[in-house]
């Protein structure tokens, strides 16, 4: 029997996590955990968020998912697109970047719809053949975009017309920001829809058909602004009535 209306009602958004030691109540032990702002995002914008763990990977999951949200955290091996490490580029999660290779892989396989946030974005472009900047203060010469350990900065960035980006956010918005690597050589399948006033690639979209957008800021750290999510969960509404249209045809 498939699923009613009302169990599809709110698209299934899968995030993938972070696996690192955490501590709750008298424990502390290694964890899967996603920080609930990206929770919150992805709730307030009519999602119901699943957790995509770095561990066992298996991409079939993404058939029971109407999007996919890639969210922050460490350093992108630089091994992963050929590069040697900048003394930088320190903690790195190669395990995990596997995983959301793959993931990204398989959604961009299925025209699952596709939001990339920070390291997201710059697995993005890794995943489709493109590199990155170790270590941002080297090109821009200030540390704007990670200000201080555990504090977010704020960037200013301007769209191209016509873009993805535009369509939902305007010709200009300030963001928030927290990194310290950015998008160097971009993949040859996306193309830059958004930068910073220093330059610094802001947003980055697959051309032609297809959801896919990677944005170098925290969109989930602006609770007041959930618009990129709000995107993502309309076009991730579209594939499921899609998919739900193709069965329906099929029977």
């Amino acid at each position: 029997m498939g699923s009613s209306d009302s169990e599809r009602a709110r698209p299934r958004i899968g995030l993938t996590t972070y696996l690192e030691v955490a501590r709750w109540g008298v424990w502390e032990r290694p964890a899967a955990l996603v920080p609930q702002v990206y929770l919150d995002a992805v709730v307030a914008a009519g999602g119901a968020p699943l957790l995509l763990p770095p561990i066992a990977t298996d991409v079939s999951v993404l058939d029971v998912l109407d999007g996919l949200v890639v969210i922050g955290g460490a350093d992108v091996d630089p091994g992963s697109y050929d590069a040697e490490p900048h003394p930088a580029t320190r903690d790195t999660r190669p395990g995990r970047d596997r995983h959301e290779l793959d993931l990204l892989h398989a959604a961009i396989g299925r025209d699952l719809p596709v939001l990339g946030v920070c390291r997201g974005a710059q697995v993005l472009n890794v995943a489709l053949g493109g590199t990155l900047v170790q270590h941002l203060p080297d090109v821009t010469g200030h540390e704007e975009h990670r200000p201080q350990p555990g504090v977010f900065g704020a960037s200013r960035v301007t769209t191209e017309p016509d873009s993805l980006a535009a369509q939902i956010l305007g010709g200009e918005t300030k963001v928030p920001c927290y990194h310290h690597q950015a998008l160097d050589r971009i993949a040859d399948a996306l193309c830059i829809t958004a930068r910073a006033e220093d330059g610094t690639v802001e947003a980055v979209e697959m051309s032609g058909s297809g959801w896919v957008l990677g944005v170098q800021w925290h969109p989930e750290e602006n609770p007041d602004d959930i618009r990129l999510f709000e995107a993502h969960v309309q076009a991730a509404r579209a594939y499921a009535d899609g998919n739900h249209q193709k069965r329906r045809t099929a029977t």
